[in-house]
């Protein structure tokens, strides 16, 4: 499998040889950038015909207070890790927009909606979360990684009705000492309380992608994405 590979201030594409009928909007964790995932796709074993584009975008660089004040590419400013915690939900909500925006160029170059499916690792997997279950029109799915749900107070008022029946993969490593599990499971139980379907993977790993999670990632693009 060839990828072409572009990149610019705002993302990185990965691209099939194939024309582009899906896409992949990913986002990276708190100081990474659009380029961290890129080596995980070609491990992912997608059919050459499959026309999946990789979009990874680049968050902007923020001070983040949980590292003293450290400007790092970040999606949102972060005080603290922790289930009560005050959160950014001034600098969620634009990169919310942000990312709406990244939407809205795929489907400008002829990619449905319900074929594109958004996912992140860690901040990013919150952002993936945030953004997808209020877009106005369905999505194929959304990918969560070693995340939680962010603004989860807000979700039942915000949610949009196209995306409740939305695909959600939710996996978090048992030993992550970052975001842990009971952070993890807590926002698959508000999902499922708010009557998501979610389907949640566990694995002995800290904050981190491990190759057991690589393949459940690609049965389940391989279904989202037929």
């Amino acid at each position: 499998m060839t990828y072409q590979l572009q990149e610019n201030e705002q993302a990185v594409l990965l691209t099939q040889d194939a024309a582009p009928t899906a896409s992949v909007i990913w986002m990276h964790g708190l100081g990474a950038d659009g380029r961290d995932f890129v080596p995980l796709v070609p491990q992912l074993g997608l059919a050459p015909a499959a026309g999946i584009r990789f979009v990874f975008p680049h968050a902007p660089r923020r001070p983040v207070t949980l590292n003293g004040g450290m400007p790092m590419r970040a999606w949102y400013d972060i005080r603290e890790l922790s289930a009560g915690s005050l959160e950014d939900a001034a600098g969620i909500l634009e990169s919310a927009a942000r990312l709406d925006g990244f939407i809205e160029r795929e489907r400008a170059l002829g990619i449905r909606a319900d074929r594109i499916v958004l996912a992140g690792f860690s901040q990013g997997g919150a952002m993936a979360l945030q953004v997808a279950l209020r877009y106005r029109e369905s999505l194929a799915g959304v990918m969560a990684l070693s995340t939680y749900l962010p603004l989860r107070d807000r979700l039942a008022s915000e949610a949009s009705e196209a995306n409740r029946t939305i695909s959600i993969l939710m996996c978090h490593g048992r030993n992550d000492p970052v975001l842990t599990i009971q952070l993890g499971r807590l926002s698959r139980d508000a999902l499922q309380a708010l009557g998501y379907t979610v389907q949640w993977k566990e694995y002995d790993m800290r904050h981190e992608v491990c190759e057991e999670e690589i393949g459940d990632i690609a049965r389940w693009l391989r279904k989202a994405l037929p």
